[in-house]
């Protein structure tokens, strides 16, 4: 048997290189389909602990500056528990009264605020939106034609005796045994209905559950901190090896890309919402609390909060003042706080330690909350990102 020749060698090695690329790829393909399944089914439990251990990355290094005046680390994290509660609690009394009024109002207030932006529209523009339509023709002028009834499903009866005819009773008839064979296939989607009902609600039961422990799981990540850093690699089911030097590696990785972003993109959330707030008063739109609020939670995951804040507000602005000008303070208010991101608080906070682009942030936040599912996968996907994008360095962008 002879030996391939250097052409065919080279068709069957880019045979192979192809094949491995493509069982990789599937593979890849396979752990992230799993990963979104898992997150979507597990999700009442991984929320807690997500919180919890974004909660443990931001007050760690608080606890850790306690620990180095003398003070012992249960103490320290007592002692930070307590500041974290009293600044929450002061916090929560001077804006959730407010939130509450705002959010109640705001609900209230969505039809009206829906049929102005109509009006709106037709003043600006040349469109030819009509708010009402009227369904029914009018009969033409003129003309006495005389209504029409359709007595077609009434049983006829008599004048005199006030009998029913037998074919409206075979009408009847006819109408109560096509309810009764409906209703078979009724029931069991009724059935299935009032079962996901009762999934749902069990389900946002467990989550408030889980998140009443959130406070106990963070107690924990931070007191066993120190054990966690030194005996975690004990816990891996392989042998010390080379193997085991590159898991360690990995998941090294992924934990301080998670440490980076979480502890960092946090706090630049609250900043963007205090900035927000401010910049909503300042220019007298309503609502200027829940925009804020909103701007907090969703800037965690890049670009979504100020992308959804800055809708929200362009269109109350438009309804509220049903001008340009006020629409276009909330452009000056989005640029404003965008640019003060980007050059002042991100840098200082988070520096580029993240490490990536602004497109892979936007991708990576797209095939997140795709994939992944929903808001966690969102959150999830920058550092995972993070962590592959260093993975990739190590063993194929780079030579080790």
């Amino acid at each position: 048997m002879s030996l391939p020749t250097p052409k065919q060698s080279r068709f069957i090695w880019a045979t192979l290189t192809v094949a491995a690329a493509a069982l990789l790829l599937a593979c890849i393909g396979a752990f992230v389909w799993a990963l979104g399944r898992v997150l979507h089914l597990l999700a009442p439990v991984i929320w807690p602990l997500a919180v919890a251990a974004a909660l443990a990355y931001l007050l760690d290094p608080v606890v850790d500056w306690l620990e180095k005046r003398k003070m012992k680390r249960q103490r320290a994290i007592i002692c930070v528990f307590a500041i974290a509660l009293l600044a929450v609690a002061s916090v929560s009394a001077a804006v959730v009264p407010r939130l509450v009024v705002e959010t109640r109002e705001l609900a209230g207030r969505v039809p009206e605020y829906a049929r102005r932006l109509v009006v709106w529209l037709e003043t600006k523009s040349q469109w030819n939106i009509p708010l009402l339509k009227s369904k029914a023709a009018p009969s033409p002028v003129g003309t006495n034609a005389p209504a029409l009834i359709t007595t077609t499903n009434m049983a006829p009866t008599n004048a005199v005796s006030g009998v029913s005819d037998p074919a409206g009773e075979r009408e009847w008839a006819n109408a109560i045994e096509s309810v009764l064979g409906w209703l078979p296939k009724a029931l069991p989607a009724l059935g299935r209905g009032l079962s996901d009902q009762v999934s749902r609600v069990a389900g946002l039961f467990g989550l408030i559950a889980g998140l009443a422990l959130v406070p106990v799981y963070c107690f924990y990540f931070l007191l066993e901190k120190m054990g966690i850093q030194r005996r975690w690699t004990n816990y891996l089911p392989v042998q010390e090896s080379r193997i085991k030097e590159e898991i360690v590696f990995i998941v090294t990785a992924i934990n301080d890309r998670l440490i980076v972003f979480f502890r960092g993109q946090i706090l630049v959330a609250m900043c963007d919402g205090v900035l927000y707030t401010i910049g909503f008063f300042a220019i007298g739109l309503n609502y200027a609390v829940l925009l804020g609020l909103i701007a907090t939670v969703l800037t965690i995951v890049p670009f979504l909060g100020a992308i959804v804040t800055f809708i929200i507000a362009f269109i109350l602005a438009i309804v509220q003042f049903q001008d340009w000008l006020h629409p276009l303070l909330v452009v000056g208010v989005f640029a404003v706080v965008q640019t003060l991101e980007g050059l002042v608080i991100s840098p200082k906070i988070i520096g580029d330690r993240v490490g990536l682009h602004p497109l892979t942030i936007i991708v990576a936040v797209m095939v997140g909350t795709t994939l992944l599912g929903g808001l966690l996968g969102g959150i999830l996907a920058i550092p995972l990102t993070a962590a592959l994008r260093e993975l990739m360095f190590r063993y194929v962008w780079k030579k080790t």
